[in-house]
């Protein structure tokens, strides 16, 4: 999978974008500080802070929302908003339902005709779409809301912001409040196991990882596990194999895709798995010798919505087998 550094940034880009803790009540302090609402019988204003720190007053409720980050479009669903959602993203395929809905391009290319065709009161984009794509959107009157969710905490934010914006808060808080007990049960789970090394490859060439800023470090860190890519301040970074064999992981993690596919079957995810234990040097890592080898789901663990303690979840599951067992 020889590309142009340019190329491979774009593939990864999009994989994140199929994309991107705190107690309770820690949860709802935060979302004060973003969000103002005041909706009753008649009476609907609500007031937006976004990740680009973009303010927004939406004063009727929306009837006609699109979603061009596939996190979104899940939260959308799950907390009951779907018959709301007039558009989506081509990445955006869970649950199923999401395939029957009007396509609108990805946050890189966003098709802008398309979107003026179905006329929505508010659009939902990932932090990686184009600032001129999201300028001629707000032009034509649209709102536009703006994550980039790399915290567990941003994204039960966000979920409760999303529940407020769409007049369904007591769904919002009732899965939020499930996310946050599952979440406590999976620490509680590994809490007196020891600290595993474990390597999180986001891309193979160059080798990329995760490091202290993603949410994907966070979940390696809940599950008990010990991120040596942690002295990486980029949440994304390319990461030197070098680095990776002189701190031996234990246990090898990656999203189960391709550049040519993003769905594998068994075959295809064996193959996937040799071509890793192959590498030149690997051999001597302790995750290779023990065949620690982990691929998951990439659109669970590479999304950071509603499914994310499903990630945390395999996360644990991978990197403490036997508790889980």
């Amino acid at each position: 999978m020889n590309k142009s550094r340019g190329t491979v940034f774009l593939i990864v880009l999009t994989l994140l974008s199929m994309l991107f803790i705190g107690c309770t009540s820690e949860t709802e302090n935060d979302i004060q500080n973003n969000v103002d609402g005041n909706i009753e019988e008649g009476n609907y204003r609500v007031q937006v802070t976004d990740d680009t720190g973009n303010s927004i007053t939406i004063t009727e409720k929306p009837e006609r929302v699109i979603s061009i980050a596939p996190s979104v479009t899940e939260i959308l669903f799950s907390i009951g908003a779907e018959d709301k959602v007039v558009g989506v993203s081509d990445y955006c395929d869970y649950p199923t339902e999401a395939l029957e809905k009007e396509k609108v391009g990805n946050a890189l290319a966003i098709n802008i005709e398309k979107i003026l065709e179905l006329d929505p009161d508010v659009v939902f984009l990932y932090s990686e779409s184009s600032t001129e794509a999201i300028d001629q959107i707000q032009d034509n009157g649209i709102h536009t809301i703006v994550y980039e969710s790399e915290t567990i905490n941003d994204i039960l934010n966000n979920i409760l912001e999303i529940g407020k914006i769409m007049d369904v808060e007591e769904n919002a808080n009732e899965i939020v409040n499930e996310m946050e007990q599952k979440r406590d049960d999976i620490i509680n789970k590994v809490k007196d196991t020891e600290n595993v090394r474990v390597f999180y490859q986001i891309w193979d060439e160059p080798l990329m990882t995760a490091g202290q800023g993603s949410f994907i470090h966070e979940l390696i860190n809940l599950a008990g596990g010990e991120n040596i890519a942690a002295d990486v301040k980029d949440a994304y970074p390319q990461y030197s194999t070098e680095s990776m064999i002189e701190k031996d992981p234990e246990v090898y993690i990656a999203p189960a895709h391709t550049a040519e596919s993003q769905y594998l079957n068994s075959e295809e995810i064996e193959t996937l798995r040799n071509n890793i234990k192959s590498r030149p040097g690997y051999d001597v890592m302790t995750a290779i010798k023990n065949d620690r080898i982990e691929l998951l789901d990439p659109n669970i663990v590479s999304r950071p919505g509603v499914r994310i303690m499903e990630a945390l979840e395999l996360f644990a599951k991978s990197i403490h087998p036997e508790i889980f067992n």
